[in-house]
Order: structure tokens, then sequence, then C-alpha cells
């Protein structure tokens, strides 16, 4: 199978994030998307996340309403820092009989030249970029990098906006899937 492995924290799991695994896992590039939840990202140093089990949690609530997406909890038992390639290299490894490929954003494509290894990513294994207003992406594209349709639905939300929202006591619901947000009011999180 091929499987296209969306990564990120996923602290909290949000409506874009759940639209790009489900949009993708439908789109006939792959046969499954699986959301990689990471420990934390080298890139965004700082700040520590909710514990591991609930932002799988939460996860899962998503995979769980989206047809062949499935949450993974293989990153988080990688020595840190998380780096793509090597979770890529990793899942290669243990997982022989499928084919991964690196689901990202528009807007990460433009990071790229900070990430490590994002030539041997691209090179072996390949990427599909996911439009993100603001970010329109070359007309051409190395050998081995997809974008998906620019007609693919598209929203404006981060996990920094929820994680302020709940802080501040607001509702979240329509940014979150309803039941994260029930989970997030549950487990009391994101209360700084």
């Amino acid at each position: 199978m091929r499987i296209g492995i969306y990564s990120g924290s996923f602290d909290p799991v949000h409506t874009g994030h759940a639209m790009v695994a489900n949009y993708v896992a439908q789109s006939g590039g792959v046969d499954e998307v699986w959301l990689m939840v990471s420990r934390q990202n080298p890139l965004k140093e700082g700040r520590m996340p909710a514990a591991d089990s609930h932002r799988l949690a939460m996860a899962s609530i998503v995979a769980d309403q989206c047809d062949r997406v499935r949450v993974s909890d293989f990153e988080l038992s990688l020595p840190l820092p998380s780096f793509t390639y090597v979770t890529l290299c990793k899942l290669r490894e243990k997982y022989p009989q499928h084919d991964f490929v690196l689901i990202i954003g528009s807007d990460n494509w433009y990071a790229l030249d900070k990430w490590r290894d994002a030539d041997k990513i691209i090179k072996e294994f390949g990427m599909i970029i996911y439009p993100r207003p603001g970010y329109d992406l070359p007309d051409v594209l190395p050998a081995g990098v997809s974008a998906v349709d620019k007609g693919a639905p598209m929203a404006l939300v981060s996990s920094t906006f929820v994680r302020d929202a709940v802080a501040k006591g607001c509702n979240v619901n329509y940014f979150v899937p309803c039941i994260v947000a029930d989970y997030i009011k549950e487990n009391n999180l994101y209360k700084f």
C-alpha cells in the first residue's frame, strides 16, 4: 500500500488537519493516511505540547471519523528530536511492504530549507503538498513532489489559535471537531 504520512504535534488536532487527512485519503493518490503524532517539532522549541496520550486520543477521534485515515504513535517511540527523514526511514524498515510519502502544507514547502535532509525525503519518499492560503506553489515542482488540486478545501485555523482561544474561555466548536472540543473540555486542556 502507499501510505501518506501526515506528521505533526496535533496539539490539538483541528478542523484543518482533519480536512487535509480526509481529502488526501480520498484523492486516490494514497491508500491510507496515517496521522503521525510527533513528540516535539525541532523547529518549534520552547513550549511543551500536551501529553502524548491526549494528543493521540484527539487524533484518534479525527481518524475514526474518516475512511482510510489512521492514527500512529510510531514516532513517539523514537528518540528526540523528531526528524522527519529518520521517522520515514524507520517506518520503511518496520513496514517494508508499504511505500511511504510525506504530506505537508504549502506553507511548509517554503520552510524546507530549515528541515534536516529535506532533499533525501523528496528523493527517497516523495511529497504531497496540500494548498494553504497565501502559499502558492511554483508551476513546476521537482520530481517526486505533487500538489493537491488548488480547489481542495482550506481552513485558516491553527493549533496555536485553538490553544489561545481555550485559555481565554472561548467556545472552539467548528475550529476543532465538536468531539475534540468536548475532549479538551473534559480533560481541562490548554488552561494556562
